[in-house]
């Protein structure tokens, strides 16, 4: 019942509620929740940020996926410098530290793990096949997506459903972010399953313009 209002007050980003429940139970805040995540990687995919720096300080020793969702450069350098094997193990959810730090938008993160060696087409192993290139494009950050392009990132590897960085651009109807992967080789004509071009995503948003220019 604990986790459960925890999680109520995560996703309510009920700062008031969350600390009286964490004074109650300290541990609450290292526990797993139903998602298979710490509280502190649940507020990360909530996108509450107001509610992760709440719960930073109640952590002490964070894990480098902790870290790199939450964009603790200095935890992450240290972290690197102690375990340097580390760089491109896998979360319980899967995802590795390069993909969190992609999906979230922690580009000094994001650099700084390219730096030391991680895998800019290392895919998730949680059977969805995501790539760090499709995690920086689906948070609609164009600068990561610049950064992995740049260190050999494939534009048109495809995750469950075929989905390419070139459809989750053209959703959100992200003209740099278009510009970028096309000039890099994006290829217009992949289709999701269910036979999806990513002007038809761009169109179903209304960026007809973008439609245009892809179809």
């Amino acid at each position: 019942m604990s986790v459960d209002l925890l999680e109520a007050y995560i996703a309510s980003a009920d700062l008031a509620g969350l600390g009286t429940l964490l004074q109650q139970d300290p541990a609450l805040a290292k526990s797993k929740t139903s998602a298979n995540v710490s509280p502190l990687m649940l507020s990360c995919y909530y996108k509450k940020p107001e509610v992760t720096a709440f719960l930073l300080k109640f952590i002490d020793n964070l894990t480098i996926f902790e870290a790199a969702a939450a964009g603790k450069f200095d935890v992450v350098a240290h972290l690197l410098y102690t375990h340097p094997e580390i760089v491109n193990e896998y979360a319980n959810d899967g995802f590795t530290p390069l993909g969190l730090a992609c999906y979230f938008g922690q580009f000094e993160v994001a650099r700084y793990l390219v730096l030391k060696g991680a895998e800019v087409n290392l895919p998730s192993n949680n059977g969805f096949n995501v790539f760090p290139i499709h995690s920086a494009a689906a948070g609609n950050h164009t600068d990561i997506v610049k950064l992995l392009v740049t260190n050999g990132a494939n534009v048109n590897v495809k995750q469950q459903v075929g989905v390419t960085p070139l459809h989750s651009a053209a959703q959100n109807g992200n003209p740099d972010m278009l510009i970028l992967l096309l000039e890099n080789g994006a290829d217009t004509q992949v289709r999701m399953e269910g036979g999806k071009l990513p002007a038809d995503l761009a169109r179903e948003k209304g960026f007809d313009e973008i439609a245009e220019i892809l179809s």
